[in-house]
């Protein structure tokens, strides 16, 4: 994970600092990262990686659901009415005052990324891509868009990791995923973790292997009240990377605790609050 560590480098050391919507912060625009998937799944080592949050939430895309308290019932694997006091990565956003009047349900978060994943304008973009992956190895079009501007206004959060391109070559798939907005230390770890591992999930269903996740981003930065903790981790050495386990099951139908990092060695968690 040098490549994050650089990136989280260059922003701190090279940034612009600026009011965001947000709160403060230091910001650049453009840079891209690569990861080779067969050298090592590709998880946080300067400090702990929330790898059930990750897997959790990326089923809960696959599974196309809008609903917060379905996210819980994923990734604690219970009924939402014994969970009430359980929070996931989502809590805040559904429970957001500029939110909550759109909300049309408890738990609702609005027309984001799994919904248009799996309904884009009536389009399911990921049996889409499962079967082109599978039908057409060799095309252009294995994509799947987050951005739908007619509904921007419906989602608590407009989509950050916006548009994913897949490609065949060598039997293997590589993943290109472009950010639009690059939380450079609570959310870029985490989302190359993910998409890392729904590359990983495609390659089996297609029965190829995994090439290398490459992640573009746009506007990355740091809010400042992570700054100290991004001093903390820049200093941090990495350690090996883990490899990722996972059992064959049909594509829509795995679970939190079907997948397994190997060997993961971390430095120590870093507390932080997440900017919404």
């Amino acid at each position: 994970m040098k490549q994050y560590l650089d990136a989280l480098k260059f922003c701190y050391e090279t940034g612009s600092d600026v009011e965001s919507r947000a709160g403060n912060v230091r910001k650049s625009f453009g840079y891209q990262m690569q990861f080779d998937l067969s050298e090592g799944f590709p998880a946080i080592t300067t400090k702990k990686l929330a790898w059930k949050s990750v897997v959790s939430e990326l089923l809960w895309f696959i599974e196309g659901s809008n609903d917060e308290r379905r996210l819980a019932e994923i990734l604690y694997e219970d009924k939402k009415e014994n969970l009430k006091d359980k929070k996931t990565i989502w809590t805040q956003n559904a429970e957001a005052d500029y939110w909550k009047p759109n909300a049309q349900f408890e738990g609702d978060v609005g027309r984001i990324y799994g919904v248009q994943w799996r309904n884009f304008n009536g389009e399911d973009q990921l049996d889409n891509l499962i079967y082109s992956l599978k039908n057409d190895p060799n095309g252009r079009r294995h994509i799947i868009s987050s951005w739908n501007p007619p509904e921007l206004k419906k989602m608590s959060l407009p989509a950050c990791h916006v548009f994913s391109q897949f490609f065949i070559a060598n039997n293997k798939l590589s993943c290109h995923l472009y950010q639009r907005s690059c939380d450079m230390f609570l959310g870029v770890p985490f989302n190359i973790a993910s998409y890392s591992l729904f590359t990983h999930m495609l390659a089996r269903e297609c029965n190829l292997k995994v090439g290398s996740f490459i992640h573009s981003l746009g506007d990355f930065h740091i809010y400042e009240e992570h700054f100290n903790q991004v001093k903390t981790q820049i200093n941090r050495i990495p350690k090996k990377l883990p490899t990722l386990d996972f059992q064959t099951k049909n594509f829509y139908d795995y679970k939190v605790n079907d997948f397994k990092l190997i060997n993961y060695e971390h430095h120590p968690k870093i507390e932080a609050s997440m900017n919404i």
